[in-house]
């Protein structure tokens, strides 16, 4: 038989008291080891990230960093020269200089330089067409450069006005071009200071780029507004039946600048004639 005296009932108390003190030092031992171990397993997942970084990222960066082709390069550093100071380092624009000219695309380029508007010499109204100061292997480097910079509209290669029907061209530049560069191409005034410039020293491109740019006043005349062949019909109408038809109305053709002008020319050569015929009758009678 076990003997079951107040001693040993106390000496069972006792000892599970010390068992009891025993499990709760070791819960937070082992806590705090686990605490430990997960700090050390973080530090450990930083620091091969952050190596893993430091071996990779200049790489990436490279990457991330566009080529340009050997034209840009030496558009590049025709622009350095003579476009930064009103366009820019980076060709983000100048306020009060010269805008930015990101996403114009080397079209732009093309016509602003080839008429030599670019570089202009002061700021007005409207650049004058001027002779280039750029030769065209210049000019195509500089929208090449612009192009990879930020990408935008550029003139196909090849014959621009191949098999342009010349009078749908006539049909498409009366609806489309006339109320500004006249019946005639010859041009026209515009509002503050403004004019619609003659066609008659454009070349194929320069039309071309003129209509899916939209330079100055002009309106832009993308490929949705006019398809690639409907372009092609009106430079053929331009450079066919503007620039080489004779003046239909004589050997004076006072501009080309349609009705209104030819109107006044007769009313003042017909009053004047008309003056004169009266006064030399009276003198006879």
């Amino acid at each position: 038989m076990t003997s079951d005296t107040p001693a040993d009932r106390r000496g069972d108390r006792e000892r599970g008291l010390l068992a009891r003190l025993r499990r709760g030092r070791s819960t937070p031992r082992s806590r705090g080891r686990r605490r430990v171990g997960a700090a050390f397993r973080l530090f450990a997942a930083l620091l091969l990230a952050g190596g893993a970084y430091t071996v990779f990222a200049p790489g990436l960066n490279a990457e991330d960093t566009p080529q340009l082709t050997s034209a840009a390069e030496d558009g590049r550093a025709l622009f350095d020269v003579s476009c930064v100071t009103c366009h820019g380092r980076n060709a983000q624009g100048v306020d009060g200089r010269g805008p930015s000219l990101i996403g114009v695309g080397a079209a732009s380029v093309e016509f602003q330089v080839s008429t030599g508007r670019m570089p202009m010499a002061r700021q007005e109204a409207q650049a004058p067409r001027k002779p280039p100061v750029f030769t065209d292997e210049e000019i195509r480097q500089l929208g090449q450069y612009i192009q990879e910079l930020g990408g935008g509209p550029q003139v196909p290669d090849g014959d621009l006005a191949a098999g342009g029907d010349v009078a749908n061209g006539g049909h498409l530049f009366r609806v489309n071009c006339s109320s500004c560069h006249a019946f005639s191409g010859g041009g026209g005034a515009l509002s503050s200071g403004k004019y619609a410039p003659s066609l008659n020293d454009s070349t194929d491109r320069q039309i071309y780029a003129a209509m899916l740019t939209g330079p100055q006043n002009m309106p832009v005349f993308g490929d949705n507004q006019l398809t690639p062949e409907q372009k092609a019909d009106i430079i053929a109408y331009v450079q066919e039946s503007l620039k080489t038809d004779g003046d239909p109305g004589g050997f004076f053709n006072l501009g080309r600048y349609g009705p209104v002008t030819e109107g006044v020319a007769v009313f003042l050569v017909g009053m004047v004639a008309l003056i004169f015929a009266s006064l030399w009758i009276a003198g006879k009678s």
